[in-house]
């Protein structure tokens, strides 16, 4: 195989920034493994091909309107995807099928928001794959919301919300991604798929992967993290935000374990009043911070820094350093940082995990609140945020993770957990990539 590369796959993800990163990088650990990558997606939020001058990159109309783009809506631009891209993804498949003269298109790999996908790959008689960019005991939720629809619990009255979902791991109702949908049915179309990948975190979910291959008899390949596999340069590339290197420069100059890294990834953000708040508490609570603040965030962050109290303004200068976007690998893995205030987003998740960094739990949607409750009562690696975005709670739950007792607790058992991930990704990570591979190569997929 490795003399000649005939075997081709298929890699499709949503235009989600959490989605197209790790599916990108599994792309680049396949390719290293001697298959030839083409790359289909949407025109919107389309990765940047010069990144991956190894892969073929292919568009396709994704009929999302300006309006819908905007509005970042995860829910509604998945919805079209699925219900208006079926006609331009089968034309695109098909060319590649017709032009190909020396490969083969050997599988499709998709993920798993895009379930359209499945019935299209059977149409084409192309072998597919699932690909999951969330925890195991994320998919379990699903199975979850099912069976609470089922016997009459969802909607959830608020009244229960903080009750535990039995045999979900100490997750209450309000920690379900879909807890008050009234129909969940969509989010489970690929859930009993004979194959899929996931990038979990690994050996830290053994009992949701047993229990997902119990209820739901399917093949799983729990491959990763992704990034410290890949190795991949442009792990935290945004084609729409330029990362600020200068922070690097700046964390150079700051102590062990003394700096609080301020992120809500690529979607969520703070309303402006919330950002006053954020910045009075960060301030107050004299720790050093690199705050992330995406330009959309606020209209002119220059006009709102100055609108700032004169002790405000004196404690950011001092103590803080504030950019429009950061490579987030290389802080999180910098000595200088002691915490992580993030989203809980799974990507961000993975990353903290493997560096060893405690997190203050602030999510938002969808899978965030699980994994933000794994954080924080399973693993006890992070803050439960009370989401009061007030300045005097701000000062206290800093000071818990970066001063207090509880926080350097919190630091040594993170520790472990990174040791416990890096012996994974060489022992049974690696065994299952090993296994997807001769999966793909197979005829019985």
């Amino acid at each position: 195989m490795e003399s000649q590369i005939r075997h081709r796959l298929v890699l499709i993800p949503p235009p989600f920034q959490g989605h197209i990163t790790p599916m990108l990088q599994l792309a680049t650990i396949l390719h290293s493994k001697g298959f030839s990558i083409t790359i289909a997606h949407t025109h919107f939020n389309s990765p940047d091909p010069s990144n991956y001058p190894n892969f073929n990159f292919i568009p396709f109309f994704d009929a999302l309107s300006n309006t819908q783009i905007s509005s970042k809506n995860f829910i509604d631009i998945t919805s079209t995807l699925n219900t208006k891209c079926v006609s331009s993804l089968k034309e695109l498949l098909i060319h590649e099928i017709t032009k190909l003269t020396h490969e083969k298109i050997v599988c499709i790999i998709y993920d798993g928001l895009l379930y359209f996908i499945d019935s299209l790959a059977k149409e084409l008689k192309l072998p597919s794959i699932v690909f999951r960019t969330t925890s195991a005991t994320n998919l379990l939720t699903y199975h979850a919301c099912a069976e609470l629809q089922s016997k009459g619990y969802l909607p959830l009255q608020d009244s229960k919300s903080c009750d535990l979902v039995p045999e979900l791991n100490l997750l209450r109702f309000k920690d379900l991604p879909i807890f008050n949908s009234t129909n969940p049915d969509d989010f489970l179309q690929n859930i009993t798929k004979t194959l899929s990948i996931t990038p979990l975190g690994v050996s830290l979910e053994d009992s949701s992967l047993n229990q997902l291959q119990h209820l739901y008899k399917i093949s799983l390949f729990p491959i990763g993290p992704l990034h410290m596999i890949a190795n991949d340069p442009n792990n935290n590339s945004n084609k729409t935000l330029q990362e600020s290197h200068n922070c690097i420069s700046w964390l150079n100059n700051q102590a062990r374990n003394s700096v609080l890294y301020v992120s809500l990834g690529s979607i969520a953000s703070w309303e402006e009043k919330e950002l006053t708040e954020v910045a009075g508490g960060l301030s107050n609570s004299r720790q050093k911070f690199l705050w992330v603040i995406r330009p959309e965030t606020v209209n002119d962050v220059s006009a709102w820094s100055e609108s700032l109290s004169e002790d405000v303004k004196e404690g950011m200068a001092a103590r803080g350093c504030v950019v429009k976007w950061a490579p987030q690998n290389e802080v999180l893995a910098h000595e200088a940082v002691g915490g992580f205030w993030s989203h809980c987003g799974w990507n961000s998740t993975l990353e903290s995990l493997c560096e060893g960094v405690p997190i203050i739990c602030q999510p938002y949607f969808g899978d965030q609140r699980v994994n933000a409750r794994l954080l924080s009562h399973v693993w006890k690696v992070g803050l439960e945020w009370c989401n009061v975005i007030e300045k005097d709670e701000i000062e206290r739950v800093v000071r818990r993770l970066m001063v207090d007792q509880e926080g350097e607790e919190m630091r040594q058992r993170a520790m472990k957990l990174k040791h416990v991930i890096g012996q994974a990704v060489t022992g049974s990570s690696s065994d299952s990539l090993n296994g997807l591979v001769k999966c793909i190569l197979s005829v019985n997929i």
